[in-house]
């Protein structure tokens, strides 16, 4: 999971970038990835200390469900736009989308791993007894 936060960070770093970009570098706004992003993979990079893995990856799948929250109402947005209806801003609505599936993605496979690691844990624990 260390990895796939690490990439995560970095593909919302970029996702961020490209949106300021893209839109004229006139809103501020299309870095939210970015900002996200960064800490996401700085706090990747600290977990590769196994130590500090399991504090980073609970911080960072708190910042990832921040994240999926605060952008998840573009994916109503770009069902209207995939349905050929206007949007007020199509591309802040397409890298919201982008932004909440990633996120999204991200959130459901790190659950996914705490519950596996907690079996494995109670696994070990009951063998040992």
């Amino acid at each position: 999971m260390v990895a796939l936060s690490i990439g995560l960070g970095a593909v919302l770093s970029l996702l961020g970038i490209i949106g300021y970009v893209a839109s004229g570098a006139e809103s501020i706004t299309a870095l939210i990835p970015a900002f996200f992003g960064i800490p996401i993979l700085i706090l990747g990079l600290i977990g590769r200390k196994e130590h500090l893995r399991k504090h980073m990856m609970h911080a960072i799948t708190a910042l990832a469900l921040i994240g999926f929250i605060g952008s998840a109402r573009g994916l109503s947005s770009l069902m209207n736009l995939l349905a050929g209806h206007d949007v007020t801003r199509p591309l802040a609505t397409v890298m919201q989308s982008i932004m909440a599936l990633l996120t999204l993605a991200f959130v459901v496979l790190a659950v996914k791993s705490f519950i596996d690691a907690r079996r494995q844990r109670n696994i070990a624990a009951d063998g040992k007894g």
